[in-house]
């Protein structure tokens, strides 16, 4: 057995183990790495090559520090290996296919029998995927003056941890561990086997029939791009619609896509069980009607993320956490160490790889800087990778109830916005949340082919004060489909032409004839 199938045998994730995937193990996992003797008390001790942990140590160590940085698998975490970045390589093939499929739309006439080719599909994904991975490579990190160690990192005291043999001791340090893919507990269903977004990415060949369980963001995303391919996909959600998280009208418009693009959706729909017969896997699904079986040849089940906090030796460490909420952390992201710090997805409820660069800036000024940074100060979007998207930010209207605000809500159709008519991509809206009788943005939510790009300016605003006042004397390029937040402004600026505002400005129009 070579070195990188020894690699392989280990990590899944790496397979099938290609030019492509080897070229991403020679980065991010080298198989002929020597780790360095530690030298001395470290500043920082990272544990953890994530986005979080990589933010961490690239960040302390540019501003002087002495750092370590611990993996034990793959550097960059999950964001680079099976979540952002291959997730996003297949959603921009699903989007070139349904392209062409509705190329007659705009006066193009595109043969018919053309088809999805998978493994070139997914050859593209992992040739793009080595090609980023430099950027989290191992021997790019230890060039920024960073010690590497590959190997399960242990805290071995409240100031200690050991890696392969060796002891790295500490001032400060941070867990960044992440999280993994959870699995529900359904009868069966280990024995059937299945995957998750953590061994999906392996697949080689198109499955005939595909079931998803979760209507959250990962499953509906897998479910319309494998549909697009050209699975038979049927997707479980437990609750009464999928991205139940999302607002409700949000969540509708992009189940009506799933649903146009041939995705089954069976939501009130328990999982009581699987079976294997031959090479079928079989679900058994308590749903409205009653029981039903789904014959698949493969099942994804995309129902979360689990912290990874064990085997860390935590306890010893004196750093309390939760088998579901990971890491206890404080609002600096300090733990009950005073001396540890936490980052990511291993602590904070909003999973996301923006998410997990912020919490990272916060530790290094706080840990290192004698700062302040809280995380209760963050502005935080994100975005379900849907076609059409869904991107928020800030508060859903009944979270702003029940912390007793009230709000005033202005809502702006796609189908306004001349550019998303143009493109025919005017399926969506836009919702500002303001609170009420002022133009303090609290919230917004959005539903548009490109929304996790056009979301970044409410965010901006949120962040810096400004509120749609501001947003409505900004000049917006035409035509744009940005322009949707541009129009909301102008809605709200509306609503201050008040009939006293409106008489006064009668007398003054009159007296100027």
């Amino acid at each position: 057995m070579t070195e990188f199938e020894a690699i392989a045998d280990a990590i899944p994730q790496t397979l099938p183990l290609d030019e492509h995937n080897k070229r991403l193990v020679q980065n991010v996992h080298p198989p002929d790495w020597v780790n360095p003797e530690p030298s001395g008390r470290y500043n920082m001790v990272v544990i953890g090559a994530g986005t979080a942990g990589l933010v961490a140590a690239a960040g302390a160590a540019g501003l002087g520090a002495k750092v370590a940085l611990i993996e034990r698998d793959l550097m960059g975490g999950d964001c680079l290996n099976v979540g952002c970045v291959p997730s996003k390589a297949l959603l921009r093939c699903a989007h070139a296919y349904a392209d062409v499929r509705d190329a007659h739309q705009f006066g193009v006439n595109v043969p018919r029998g053309f088809a999805v080719d998978f493994p070139a599909v997914m050859e593209r994904m992992r040739r793009l995927r080595a090609g980023i991975s430099r950027h989290d490579s191992a021997a790019r990190f230890r060039d920024l003056g960073i010690d590497i160690f590959i190997g399960s990192g242990v805290f071995s005291g409240r100031d200690t941890v050991e890696v392969s043999g060796k002891t790295l001791r500490f001032s400060k340090a941070c867990i960044a561990t992440g999280a993994r893919a959870a699995a529900p507990p359904i009868r069966g269903l280990a024995e059937a086997g299945y995957l998750t977004n953590e061994t999906v990415f392996s697949l080689t060949q198109l499955p005939q029939r595909l079931g998803v369980i979760g209507g959250g963001p990962i499953g509906c995303e897998l479910s319309q791009a494998f549909t697009r391919f050209g699975s038979e996909v049927t997707l479980f959600e437990a609750t009464k619609h999928i991205l139940s998280r999302e607002d409700r009208d949000a969540a509708t418009r992009v189940e009506s896509a799933l649903l146009r693009d041939g995705t089954k959706i069976r939501c009130s729909a328990k999982i009581a069980g699987v079976r294997v017969e031959g090479s079928e896997k079989i679900l058994e699904v308590d749903g409205e009607g009653g029981r039903e079986e789904v014959r698949v040849d493969e099942i994804l089940v995309g129902v979360g993320r689990a912290p990874n906090v064990h085997g860390l030796g935590l306890e010893g460490a004196g750093v309390q956490f939760d088998d579901r909420k990971g890491v206890k952390v404080d609002d600096t992201l300090r733990t009950t160490n005073r001396n540890i710090y936490a980052a990511g997805d291993i602590c904070f409820p909003y999973k996301f790889t923006h998410t997990a660069d912020a919490m990272a800036r916060i530790v290094i000024g706080n840990a290192l800087f004698f700062g302040r940074g809280r995380t209760s100060s963050l502005t935080i979007p994100w975005c379900t990778f849907t076609d059409p998207e869904i991107a928020h930010v800030g508060l859903y209207p009944h979270e702003a109830e029940k912390k007793g605000i009230e709000i005033d809500t202005f809502t702006i159709e796609m189908s306004q916005v001349d550019r998303a008519i143009l493109e025919g991509a005017d399926d969506g809206f836009l919702k500002v949340h303001v609170k009420k009788g002022k133009d303090q943005i609290l919230g917004a939510t959005l539903v548009a082919r490109n929304a996790g790009e056009i979301i970044s300016e409410i965010s901006v605003a949120m962040a810096a004060g400004v509120g749609l006042g501001t947003i409505a004397k900004t000049i917006h390029p035409y035509p744009t489909q940005a322009e949707v937040v541009k129009k909301a402004a102008d809605a709200y600026n509306r609503t201050r032409l008040t009939p006293t505002v409106k008489k006064l400005f009668d007398m003054i129009l009159r007296w100027r004839r």
